[in-house]
């Protein structure tokens, strides 16, 4: 999936329109759906990828991503075969509101050549880092609000990531690599990455580039990455930068190309919400056994909300349960006309609809106002 926002340039180089020349169909998918362009995206950062387009869907009728990984020697293609197919088969199941859809993959193998194609979700707004950084140039401040609606929507993606059998780790988690909707929508991309590195890294023509090597991006990762005893906990290590820096807008590297760990400390420090500094250094703690899960986040008192009527009726409900039998609302609905009217829908240009309750299960009566 993307890893860095995928900017449509010109075979110059340069940024430009959509010409009739770049909307020209260079290739087909084996089922017809899938229309590969002439029109090249610029991910130049994500590991392996030979080539990156701009492509359509045409059932759908959306533009997605066109993926090329190709393979230097055909026999090792050969050989990793059956692991590549099994890796994709498991990314085809990843199915989340804020993850990055992979849409569908295909192995091309010729007598000059020997390929990887899969089909990914297009974003076109733009990274989480552009947002940011267009916010700081603006000299406007984070929204708290805003930046928990974030943080929860990028936990409930890690949360779910780390809870597929077996554990998928994201292992490349950056404010490059999470994008946001124009509706506010956050979904995280390069889910696929640490599977594909780590699975045939030798295998891969080119280099094989890893978002880490870079030296703007080393601060995301947690000090005992790419150890053998590296585990969710990376995720949540970079997942805690990622809050510090939506809250902060930029972490300050102080003219180095680096961030150091000073001027991380310095972000967290300079949080005014006492909370938000708690939850944002917990995810950053040096020794990994010691920072949450990104289900035990999700319920961190920053975070998790309720209002102080729906708690008061809990606590009320919890305390007089021997007043309600578990079977209290299958015992109101008996005395209910079956053939009553719950519900209904009035037209003015056609007839109306009536919802009946023997339409419904009692059991789910109690989910209607």
């Amino acid at each position: 999936m993307t890893m860095s926002v995928p900017e449509r340039i010109s075979e110059s180089g340069g940024k430009e329109e959509e010409s009739e020349d770049e909307s020209e169909i260079l290739e087909e998918s084996p089922c017809g759906r899938w229309q590969k362009r002439k029109e090249q995206l610029s991910q130049g950062n994500v590991p392996g990828i030979e080539s990156a387009s701009l492509a359509m869907d045409t059932e759908e009728g959306v533009e997605v991503v066109w993926n090329e990984v190709q393979f230097s020697d055909k026999k090792v293609f050969k050989a990793h075969e059956d692991r590549i197919r099994e890796m994709f088969e498991n990314l085809m199941q990843v199915e989340h509101p804020n993850i990055v859809k992979f849409h569908k993959y295909w192995l091309d193998m010729r007598e000059n050549r020997a390929r990887v194609i899969f089909i990914t979700e297009y974003m076109s707004s733009g990274s989480l880092k552009q947002f940011l950084k267009k916010t700081k140039k603006n000299h406007k401040t984070m929204n708290v609000k805003a930046w928990k609606r974030w943080c929860t929507q990028i936990l409930s993606a890690l949360s779910y990531l780390h809870s597929c059998d077996p554990p998928i780790i994201h292992g490349n988690l950056t404010c490059d690599t999470i994008f946001i909707q124009h509706n506010g929508l956050i979904k995280i991309g390069s889910v696929w990455h640490r599977l594909f590195v780590n699975v045939f890294p030798e295998a891969i023509h080119g280099n094989v580039h890893q978002h880490r090597d870079e030296t703007r991006n080393q601060h995301y990762f947690a000090p005992e990455y790419g150890l053998a005893e590296d585990d969710y906990s990376i995720d949540i290590y970079s997942f805690g930068i990622c809050a510090l820096e939506m809250a902060v807008l930029e972490i300050q590297a102080n003219g180095d190309t680096a961030v150091s760990k000073e001027a991380i400390a310095h972000a967290g420090q300079s949080l005014e919400d006492p909370l938000m500094r708690e939850f944002t250094q917990s995810c950053v703690r040096t020794e990994a056994k010691m920072r949450p899960t990104a289900h035990d986040l999700l319920f961190h008192r920053v975070l998790f909300e309720v209002h102080s009527l729906k708690l008061l009726a809990a606590h009320c409900f919890i305390s007089n349960q021997y007043l309600l039998p578990e079977n209290c609302v299958e015992e109101k609905t008996k005395a209910i006309d079956p053939n009553g009217i719950m519900a209904e829908i009035n037209h003015s240009d056609r007839p109306g609809i009536q919802l009946k309750y023997s339409h419904v299960s009692p059991l789910e009566l109690d989910k209607f106002p």
